[in-house]
């Protein structure tokens, strides 16, 4: 179904309830009045709201109208913010190093405002221990629960257990404070290099000083030297 609107000659009705450019109600009139109308101001005839009875139809500038919505549309889209779900797999018996790794892994991708799917893989013997993935599950939950919660609760599947953890920020502005936090993250090495900077300009425009009092001191002290 075509959702473009009629204008002008494409409106068949025989009277219509007019609003004018600025908004304000003209009342109802016949179509060839309003067609009138648009002309002497050099606007269109729009049918806005068609299963009005009468329709109601506006004076305005219809290619503008096009431009600032067709606008609107590529702004809502680039705003849009799809939903990416992260995947991070455990053993249950996995050793302490490993489990920081992936649990940095977790808290990256949750500051990222990204959800995240844990999977615990069973094999062999572990499948009779479910209580081991649980108990896994539970724990770092608990560890980023400042940053996500559990959205989805820990549930075998076959030989897996899963978990999905959700940020509590949006994606939106988990992006804007990665943002800033990149820009401060620049001003302050922008400002160590400075300080560097101004330590070896100091040190340089000192140097000759200090070399001409050295080697006078040495001068004064060499024996050599006639009193």
């Amino acid at each position: 179904m075509s959702t473009e609107l009629r204008i002008n000659d494409r409106i068949r009705v025989s009277e219509v309830r007019l609003v004018g450019p600025n908004g304000e109600t003209v009342g109802i009139v016949p179509t060839a009045d309003a067609l009138r109308l648009a002309q002497e101001a050099d606007l269109d005839l729009v049918e806005v709201a068609p299963m009005a009875r009468p329709p109601v139809c506006k004076l305005m500038d219809y290619g503008k109208f096009k431009y600032e919505n067709a606008q609107k549309a590529r702004e809502a889209r680039r705003n849009q913010t799809n939903v990416i779900i992260k995947e991070m797999k455990l053993r249950p018996k996995i050793d302490a190093h490993d489990y920081e790794t992936k649990k940095g892994h977790v808290v990256r991708f949750l500051k990222a405002g990204d959800k995240v799917k844990i999977t615990i893989m069973f094999r062999g013997r572990e499948q009779h221990r479910p209580e081991l993935g649980f108990r896994l599950l539970q724990r770092l939950a608990e560890d980023v629960t400042d940053l996500g919660f559990v959205e989805s609760a820990p549930k075998q599947d076959g030989r897996n257990m899963i978990m999905v953890l959700g940020p509590h920020k949006k994606k939106a502005d988990a992006k804007v404070d990665q943002q800033v936090a990149k820009e401060a993250k620049s001003a302050e090495r922008a400002a160590v290099v400075a300080e560097e900077r101004a330590e070896r300009d100091a040190a340089h425009a000192a140097g000759p000083v200090a070399q001409k009092k050295e080697r006078g001191r040495s001068e004064n002290l060499d024996p050599e030297i006639d009193a």
